[in-house]
């Protein structure tokens, strides 16, 4: 027969997991949806993935590491549709042009560039049941060669966009294992 030691230490581990469980399902959720991408533009504004970016005039160097180079608008970010965006980001990981990073401010730019991304790229999917506004929204466009990924807090009204290489852009994850923890 368990000593009650053993006994114990069995029940206050299951309490802790059944703790656990129950508040990961009883924590919200952030909504989430995607769309099958309609017309994929194989890089952005005019730009094919995999293109060398450090001769383009319009672009002048923001940032440099060993494998990874951002770029900035020399005219400042282009607008999505009607919407001004903050802050838009040309990123080349060894050399090859492989995402855009796009962050914005505010619920009617939001809208707005949702509307714009939807009208160049297809309507996300509306499921029965599901919700377009919550805490955080996801939204996902794949393409065969881009992928579109856009994330928006609503708590701060912060938006985050993000043009990728679906070849590319997977590359910057790699450097994660090699230089994280």
């Amino acid at each position: 027969m368990p000593s009650c030691r053993l006994l114990h230490a069995r029940l206050a581990a299951f309490t802790l997991a059944a703790g656990l469980v129950c508040s990961i399902a009883l924590a919200p959720t952030p909504s989430a949806h995607a769309g099958t991408m309609t017309n994929d533009p194989k890089g952005f504004n005019n730009i094919p993935w995999g293109t060398a970016l450090d001769s383009r005039p319009e672009l002048t160097l923001a940032n440099s590491a060993p494998h990874i180079k951002e770029y900035d608008l020399k005219t400042g970010p282009l607008p999505l549709g009607e919407a001004k965006v903050d802050m838009m980001r040309f990123s080349t990981f060894d050399g090859k042009f492989a995402r855009v990073t796009v962050r914005y401010r505010g619920k009617n730019v939001h809208t707005q560039v949702l509307a714009y991304l939807q009208a160049q790229y297809g309507s996300i999917d509306r499921t029965p049941g599901q919700t377009m506004r919550g805490v955080n929204q996801q939204y996902n466009w794949r393409g065969t060669d881009t992928e579109i990924n856009m994330t928006y807090e609503g708590q701060g009204e912060r938006g985050f966009l993000f043009f990728e290489s679906a070849v590319l852009a997977p590359r910057f994850s790699d450097l994660l294992a090699e230089h994280g923890y």
